[in-house]
């Protein structure tokens, strides 16, 4: 599965557009849109972001795990 298929499921999972989710990691909405338009990936600090903000694993985020 590719990482924007993977964060549009986790974002219907948690029920977030766009805004709502770069406020839960403190980004700019504009980073999540580049994200889901693959002109860019998450770093480090991003994931671990996600992860926690969301109470996922790193694993479900990087696609080793449903």
């Amino acid at each position: 599965m590719e990482f924007i298929d993977i964060l549009k499921d986790i974002m219907i999972d948690f029920n977030l557009n766009q805004t709502e989710f770069a406020k839960k990691l403190g980004i700019k909405q504009s980073q999540i849109s580049e994200w889901l338009s693959g002109k860019s990936k998450p770093g480090y600090d991003s994931i671990k972001a996600i992860c926690l903000a969301l109470g996922i694993s790193a694993d479900r985020v990087l696609g080793l795990k449903d």
